[in-house]
């Protein structure tokens, strides 16, 4: 399956094994990654990114592929939609069948809510059922909330709002619980105590995994709590558009049934935007680790109504995506095979980084050894460094991988590639959008009465970088709570007349500052179709 010259550094990764096995590489200091991340991240490429020129961030940059979107024009722009043909009629309107969006419906229903979820493909088609590692809480003894804090501040380079944080890593511990009491299926030792390890940036073991299928694991769970609740799900309908009434509070949404091509109205006394993330935009050029409809709806669903973006300049791309072979190019190899003990090296076979520094400085410290040190190894599709595999085995003892990570084990060998045996080649993908629309600590928007955010549609809970296990944390926390909360708001909200004055108003304000495309958004699906002459 290997290349001659790919074979011939694996030789060189495997002379110098027995060496690295007693070592552990230094950390770098705060400088060295600053300067390090300016020199090579992707968020510090200028060319990547443009200038927002209208709405709440205007002035702002924002990567240029979504601040295309941002300035493309309403699908509803010349588009007769009657408001008053009500297709659904609900307490509370949930965009998004992801883990955000689920556990947002599952506390809304039980708070007694009329709730419904609107989901542009199936329940579950979300960028949870993709995640690998785990999920974070500081539910140990010799752990905390305090530490889980100082450990995801640190990482997210002190950017993070506090009071979104803090309710994130106050949770955690009553999230484990809640998904354990639903039938989530952690790993667990002989005597039930659930088996956590570390992830990068972490300084405690807190990570609590379903081998290495924990987010279809979580996702399973949640789905099944939906259909028997027999919460109302409109699979392939996505939000086109918010609806706003006169008081300027959100009043639902404009749907567009995928299938048939038309137009549907839902009412709604209050709105989760649970849209997830944004990698199939495909920034700079990155492949993407990233389900098929993640295209960042609900940022310009939000922004066009008046919503505030936050970080929006800073994407995750997870250090560890498949660089070889062509077939699972981009894919997600969870940071959990490194902190089982596999190690980054360059093709030379040396240790180029600590294999547990998070995920921003893995990720530039690969791009800097395939770039200027010219030790990346080539691949048809570019280049990639050596995810050092065996060395679990090693250290853990035979059977250890396909105990932790069977997935990750059975994706490499349906292209013959053994990782027991043979090192395999990373470089970074696209993964997280860190940056989105503002909410309060309440899970509310600040400029948009009775709109909530959850998920990886929010901006400001990790930061300006995740750690790894916080997002699948933070769709639980702030999708139950975005649940409560629309359901206690929706039974004191009286709405007016729907309208789509806001998408009029929007379409002006780009007129006037001479922003013109031929182009729509939401995107709502990438494309990939070639059309050649």
């Amino acid at each position: 399956m290997f290349t001659p010259e790919m074979l011939e550094s694996i030789k060189k990764v495997e002379a110098t094994r027995p060496e690295r096995m007693g070592m552990e590489p230094r950390r770098m200091t705060a400088d060295e990654k600053d300067a390090l991340l300016k020199a090579y991240h992707p968020d510090y490429r200028a060319d990547g990114f443009a200038e927002i020129k209208i709405g709440p961030n205007k002035g702002q940059k924002a990567p240029a592929e979504l601040t295309h979107l941002l300035h493309s024009n309403s699908r509803l722009l010349h588009t007769q939609v009657d408001l008053n043909k009500i297709d659904y009629d609900v307490d509370v309107l949930v965009i998004g069948g992801g883990g955000a969006g689920a556990s947002a419906a599952i506390e809304a229903h039980e708070a007694g809510a009329n709730v419904m979820i609107a989901t542009k493909l199936r329940i579950g088609d979300a960028n949870t059922m993709m995640a690998e590692g785990g999920i974070q809480a500081a539910d140990k003894e010799n752990d905390s909330p305090v530490q889980h804090y100082l450990d995801a501040f640190g990482g997210g380079h002190f950017a993070a709002r506090p009071e979104l944080l803090r309710r994130l890593v106050m949770e955690a511990p009553d999230a484990i619980h809640w998904l354990n009491r639903l039938g989530v299926m952690f790993d667990k030792d002989a005597e039930g105590t659930m088996i956590t390890t570390h992830g990068g940036g972490t300084s405690r073991k807190r990570m609590h995994a379903c081998k290495d299928y924990s987010g279809a694991e979580i996702m399973r769970t949640l789905r099944d709590e939906v259909l028997n609740r027999k919460i109302p799900v409109a699979e392939f309908t996505c939000a086109v558009e918010l609806l706003k009434d006169e008081k300027g509070q959100v009043a639902g949404a404009v749907l567009l049934n995928l299938e048939t091509d038309d137009y549907l109205v839902a009412r709604a006394k209050t709105v989760v935007i649970a849209t997830g993330g944004a990698g199939r935009l495909h920034y700079q050029g990155f492949p993407t680790s990233n389900h098929y409809g993640a295209t960042a709806d609900g940022l310009i669903l939000g922004y066009r109504a008046g919503a505030p973006l936050l970080y929006q300049d800073t994407i995750q791309y997870h250090p560890t995506g498949v660089a070889y072979p062509a077939q699972i190019f981009g894919a997600l190899v969870t940071e959990k095979v490194r902190s089982l003990g596999a190690m980054l090296v360059n093709a030379e076979g040396e240790a180029f980084m600590h294999p547990l520094e998070t995920r921003d400085v893995a990720a530039a410290s690969i791009i800097r050894e395939c770039s200027d040190r010219q030790k990346g190894v080539d691949t048809p599709l570019g280049s990639g460094v050596w995810l050092d595999t065996p060395m679990i085995e090693l250290l853990g003892g035979e059977g250890t991988i396909e105990k932790r990570i069977p997935a990750m084990q059975r994706m490499y060998m349906n292209y013959g590639i053994d990782m027991r045996k043979q090192p395999i080649l990373v470089y970074p993908t696209l993964h997280y959008q860190n940056g989105g629309l503002e909410i309060g600590g309440d899970g509310f928007t600040k400029a948009i009465p009775n709109l909530l955010v959850a998920g990886e549609a929010v901006g400001g809970i990790h930061g300006r970088n995740r750690l790894m296990g916080n997002s699948l944390l933070d769709i639980i926390v702030f999708g139950r709570n975005a649940g409560k909360a629309a359901a206690a708001r929706a039974k004191e909200t009286t709405l007016g007349t729907a309208n789509l004055d806001h998408v009029k108003a929007y379409a002006k304000e780009l007129d006037a500052a001479g922003v013109a495309s031929d182009d729509v958004s939401p995107l709502l699906l990438p494309k990939y179709a070639r059309h050649e002459r």
